[in-house]
C-alpha cells in the first residue's frame, strides 16, 4: 500500500483508518502491510504518538 508522503496528510489517513476500520494500530499495519516502526518515527517528527487507548495518534 502507498502511504501518503506528506506527514500530515499521512496522520490525517492513518486517523481515519483506525477510526473507521481498525481496533489498533497493528491491525491497520498488518493488513496494509506497512511498517509500524515508519509510521511511528513518521508521525513523531511532527509531534504525534500513537495512544493505544484512543486507538489514534494524538
Amino acid at each position: 500500500m502507498n502511504l501518503p508522503q506528506d506527514p500530515i496528510m499521512l496522520l490525517s489517513y492513518v486517523n481515519t483508518q483506525l477510526r473507521d476500520n481498525y481496533s489498533s494500530l497493528d491491525d491497520f499495519c498488518a493488513d496494509a502491510d506497512v511498517s509500524r516502526d515508519e509510521i511511528e518515527k513518521k508521525l513523531r517528527a511532527v509531534n504525534y504518538e500513537y495512544d493505544a487507548q484512543r486507538n489514534a495518534f494524538v
